[in-house]
């Protein structure tokens, strides 16, 4: 209850005005959780659960600065237009990559089970249910450096997604001539 009126007031605080807090934070991977869960479950096809979780992604997770993180040091170069089109690929083949394996979930629970502070953002921990699979932990790394709170980095069973997604897309652009340009095009068609 806590939680959720933390959440409903949020939006009525002037921006900077409140520190990210570990209720918050909970808060939102409890929607998180509860959009997946309704999404996996809605009896949709893949194509239009892809859709819906491509948009819950730009909802709750810092999108630029989660591509960012996975472009790695090409970011510094890139342009802003350049950044905005490698977020929105990126979103896009994480939504195909992942959105495919939602059918694997259903029946499935995400439980939070508590929060630390990382000083730079928050880490909520949460536990995985599956039906006829062991339990595994998802902890989502949540701040708010964006104006509202949003997760920047998921870690499953302690692999973070950026980092693995870094490489991912580091092999990409390798095989893309180092182009931030043709590694784009390359996302959009992947997944």
């Amino acid at each position: 209850m806590t939680t959720a009126l933390a959440g409903l007031a949020l939006p009525l605080v002037p921006r900077g005005a409140a520190a990210l807090t570990t209720a918050t934070a909970s808060g939102l991977v409890e929607q998180v959780a509860a959009e997946i869960t309704r999404i996996i479950n809605s009896g949709q096809s893949e194509a239009a659960m892809i859709r819906d979780f491509e948009r819950m992604m730009g909802r709750y997770g810092d999108m630029p600065t989660i591509a960012q993180s996975v472009l790695g040091p090409p970011a510094r170069s890139a342009s802003r237009a350049q950044l905005s089109a490698f977020a929105d690929a990126f979103r896009g083949y994480m939504a195909r990559k992942y959105g495919r394996r939602f059918r694997e979930f259903i029946g499935g629970t995400v439980a939070v089970e508590g929060a630390q502070d990382g000083g730079r953002f928050i880490e909520v921990i949460s536990n995985v249910r599956i039906p006829g699979r062991a339990p595994f932990e998802v902890r989502f790394r949540v701040w708010d450096r964006s104006g509202s709170p949003l997760f920047i980095d998921m870690l499953i069973e302690g692999v973070s997604l950026v980092i693995s997604e870094r490489s991912e897309v580091g092999s990409i652009m390798d095989r893309n001539g180092g182009s931030v340009d043709a590694t784009i095009e390359a996302l959009r068609r992947l997944g």
